[in-house]
């Protein structure tokens, strides 16, 4: 799959013109979300974090975001009420070119990470989010220490540098845990108003 940002918007266009359906199984203040699992041509299918990504933005969609804790609340639902035992959100660690003179991000486990779907940065992971009334980063991993904690790299030298929800895959609940990007999981798409914007100002009449 492609990750060029014009291949990208005219694969979601041709989607749109063969189906006219999105999938939209749940709308939160604008946006339209849903979970791959509930959807037919890809429920039975897993993703490492990049080809999710690029399989939400085939419908105008990106890998979700929780920007406030009403929002992280229905995406921890969802994940109860169905099962789910993880996905890929939209989180990321800046570690890559660009990132590394970036001393507002440093230490990274705690200033580093941000949203991708829209390059919003992330509160501080050692602390509660503001508007926030707990932290939803996990308390413990494989490490037994609070995420992000990058168990991984001691494994294998491989960094945990993009975020998924875990639900009590250690005896922890439902939570956030930073995950090394090769592992496959489902994801939950949200609404990408970038890619909205554009395909309507280019499509007119286009129904999304």
């Amino acid at each position: 799959m492609c990750e060029n940002g014009k291949a990208l918007w005219w694969s979601c266009v041709l989607i749109d013109e063969q189906s006219h359906i999105r999938p939209k199984e749940f709308f939160y203040r604008g946006h339209n979300y849903f979970y791959t699992g509930h959807v037919p041509a890809l429920a039975n299918k897993k993703f490492d974090w990049l080809d999710g990504r690029n399989v939400c933005r085939e419908y105008c969609m990106d890998l979700v975001s929780m920007e406030t804790q009403e929002e992280n609340n229905l995406i921890f639902k969802l994940i109860q009420q169905n099962d789910v035992p993880y996905i890929w959100t939209s989180g990321r660690l800046c570690d890559f070119k660009g990132c590394e003179s970036r001393k507002d991000l440093e230490p990274k486990n705690i200033f580093g990470w941000f949203w991708s779907a829209n390059r919003e940065k992330m509160s501080p992971t050692n602390q509660i989010p503001n508007g926030w009334g707990y932290n939803p980063w996990s308390q413990t991993g494989h490490k037994k220490q609070r995420q992000p904690d990058n168990a991984e790299f001691d494994i294998n030298q491989t960094a945990e540098s993009c975020m998924s929800v875990l639900n009590n895959v250690y005896n922890d609940g439902i939570a956030w845990h930073d995950v090394a990007c090769y592992h496959e999981k489902p994801v939950v798409c949200e609404d990408s108003e970038e890619l909205l914007n554009y395909v309507a100002s280019t499509n007119r009449g286009l129904r999304l």
